[in-house]
């Protein structure tokens, strides 16, 4: 990653998130983690739902730096992300009044853009848990309001909401399910109107059938009946930047796939 003051408009990144659920598990899996890694060749790989604690696993990726943001509670949630570029600094915790201790940021600065990793609450059945992701929305949203302040933000994750009709199977069925509620969708589309564009929708406007999660029950995956939930947001002043968008569908080992972005920034 260049230098701002000599890059011009930088170099070319291949960055990368994937929800693993559960990264010992995918470890173990044919093929494994490390033979994702090693084929996807990103620049920046974000991992969500890494589910473990500090020592827990040891990977060995010689080029790049590991940061890791773990939740207090063992086997659950926490984030990651490896980068070809050690950060010039790394932010875990936002300041919300809720879910702050659940490793759900890993926020790193680079010299000409921040990069932040989120594994958004889920809403949980029900919707049990809707006031508290609505909390957290609010409070991310101000946090990337605060980076953008100080350079352009590449957001990437699972954000736990399919936005529109288009971004999932049966949104009929789903009305009012975590995930696809009034509520969070609203959210989400704030979260766009405070300054960010969801990369993939923008460059596939019309596009079906294009899902990075599928439920584990009724041969989801097999029949394609999945949701839209993983994305790459850009600021809005950095979408010209953007050069290509990827959901790697065929990439199995968890029940979301990877997503990507290609970003000269």
């Amino acid at each position: 990653m260049p230098n701002a003051e000599t890059a011009g408009e930088g170099r070319e990144l291949s960055l990368v998130s994937w929800n693993v659920n559960g990264l010992r598990a995918v470890m173990k899996k044919e093929p494994s983690f490390q033979d994702v890694f090693a084929q996807l060749d990103a620049d920046v790989f974000a991992l969500q739902e890494t589910k473990l604690q500090e020592g827990q696993v040891e990977l060995d990726l010689p080029g790049y730096t590991q940061t890791w943001s773990y939740a207090e509670r063992k086997g659950y949630s926490g984030t990651a992300v490896f980068s070809r570029e050690a950060p010039l600094s790394v932010v875990r915790k936002i300041g919300s009044p809720v879910a702050d201790d659940e490793g759900r940021v890993c926020a790193l600065e680079f010299p000409t853009f921040w990069f932040v990793d989120v594994y958004t609450p889920n809403s949980k059945q029900g919707l049990a848990r809707l006031d508290e992701r609505m909390q957290w929305d609010a409070r991310f949203r101000e946090f990337l309001g605060e980076l953008d302040q100080q350079k352009p933000v590449v957001t990437c994750g699972d954000f736990n909401v399919a936005h529109e009709e288009i971004d999932l199977k049966n949104p009929d069925t789903n009305h009012q399910n975590a995930g696809f509620s009034d509520e969070e969708r609203e959210s989400f589309g704030k979260l766009l109107d405070a300054g960010f564009t969801d990369t993939f929708r923008a460059q596939n406007p019309t596009l079906e059938g294009a899902y990075s999660w599928w439920s584990y029950r009724m041969r989801a995956r097999a029949r394609n009946a999945g949701w839209r939930i993983d994305y790459f947001l850009v600021s809005d002043r950095a979408f010209d930047r953007v050069r290509d968008t990827k959901i790697m569908s065929d990439v199995m080992g968890s029940d979301h796939c990877p997503v990507g972005l290609t970003i000269q920034i």
